[in-house]
């Protein structure tokens, strides 16, 4: 509920500024990235494309493909294409980790004619960032690495970030409000 004229004309202006948008999250796996983009795409009303349940989903199907990563990339790239065309806000939830993934988001958004985000999540509080890792796996999720795959993957850089977002002192809230304020200040 908004509560003053000012508030609510704060909100219609992010609101009106996101309209299709392209949001690219990225990071490695347990660093907050979901949560954040699910608590960003409800309070922004926004498509929230996540990987890992398009891998999940495709795995269960009995679909024999070569690589889980490059299908659920790709799948999410058209989910993606297509509701950005529609006029809609989507944020992309990912672990996000090479050049020629990043690229191709931003092919999705030169595509769709619309302007793209990216934003990398961390955790630099590794006794933090393990326990995430393995409290996932531990509350039933069917999915995701383990601590020592997280350690092992190749993930690269990310030097064109608009926002770096560190959860080992940023409150979920916090991220989204701090993503908001990105977005606003880059003007419609």
């Amino acid at each position: 509920m908004v509560s003053s004229k000012g508030d609510y004309r704060r909100q219609y202006a992010i609101t009106y500024t996101l309209q299709n948008m392209l949001i690219v999250l990225g990071g490695l796996p347990g660093v907050g990235k979901t949560p954040i983009a699910r608590a960003f795409s409800k309070a922004a009303s926004a498509v929230h494309v996540r990987i890992d349940s398009i891998e999940q989903a495709i795995c269960q199907s009995g679909v024999t493909v070569v690589s889980l990563d490059d299908a659920g990339y790709r799948a999410a790239y058209a989910v993606a294409e297509d509701n950005l065309l529609l006029g809609h806000i989507v944020v992309a939830d990912s672990v996000n980790p090479l050049p020629i993934t990043r690229a191709a988001w931003l092919d999705v958004a030169r595509r769709a004619g619309t302007r793209v985000i990216e934003v990398e999540i961390r955790c630099s509080d590794q006794a933090e960032h393990r326990r995430r890792v393995e409290q996932r796996l531990t509350d039933g999720e069917q999915t995701g690495p383990v601590w020592s795959e997280v350690l092992g993957r190749d993930y690269r850089a990310w030097p064109t970030a608009t926002l770096v977002i560190d959860t080992a002192n940023t409150t979920i809230d916090e991220a989204v409000t701090n993503l908001r304020v990105t977005i606003g200040s880059l003007g419609p």
